[in-house]
């Protein structure tokens, strides 16, 4: 009979710990992402980045990175409200993701802009598939406003040594040189 009662509360235990397990895992999932669009927040981007490049270093292949900004969100904002914005950015990584490969990785870092990861991927390859990017979020106008939304963005390809920092200035530097250039643009940085 002890031995019956011991073995319960050992099989009690190891499911309480099962269940503090999964709860654990959740809660890491959720630190790591943006709650409103479900992409990486920075801390998760940042540790993808860190495991992604030394697996590039390994293997000596490129690593690109786009900086990707949303086109005259503040007017959208202002014009339709912030839950139009809300619904803006959250058709924005829902395009995305269905065009991205599952190796790419996806991160909000702030407000309407974005960043993508392409592992094994040149600058010309990565260039291509941003604008690829940006003719499937033309194509797709945001449900219940009928807004089309357009991005600008910089790619770059990070240099060996390179921080994670210095590689989103020169990303983030052709954004604004895209912009500037009339938006709805991708620029090499």
């Amino acid at each position: 009979m002890a031995t019956q009662a011991t073995m319960l509360e050992l099989l009690a235990a190891e499911a309480r710990i099962a269940d503090l397990e999964r709860a654990l895992s959740s809660a890491e999932a959720a630190a790591m992402t943006d709650t409103l669009t479900g992409a990486l927040n920075r801390r998760g981007f940042e540790q993808a980045h860190g495991r992604e490049v030394a697996r590039s270093r390994r293997n000596g292949s490129p690593l690109a990175l786009a900086l990707i900004d949303l086109d005259d969100f503040k007017r959208l904002n202002d014009t339709l409200g912030h839950h139009a914005g809300d619904e803006a950015l959250i058709h924005l990584v829902r395009i995305l993701r269905s065009a991205l490969r599952p190796s790419d990785v996806l991160g909000r870092f702030g407000g309407e802009e974005f960043v993508v990861m392409l592992p094994d991927t040149g600058l010309d390859a990565a260039v291509t598939a941003l604008i690829r990017f940006q003719r499937q979020l033309a194509d797709c106008r945001v449900a219940g406003s009928g807004v089309a939304l357009t991005f600008s963005a910089g790619v770059v390809v990070q240099e060996p040594g390179e921080s994670l920092v210095d590689s989103i200035e020169r990303a983030d530097a052709a954004t604004y040189a895209a912009k500037r250039a009339g938006k709805n643009r991708v620029l090499a940085g």
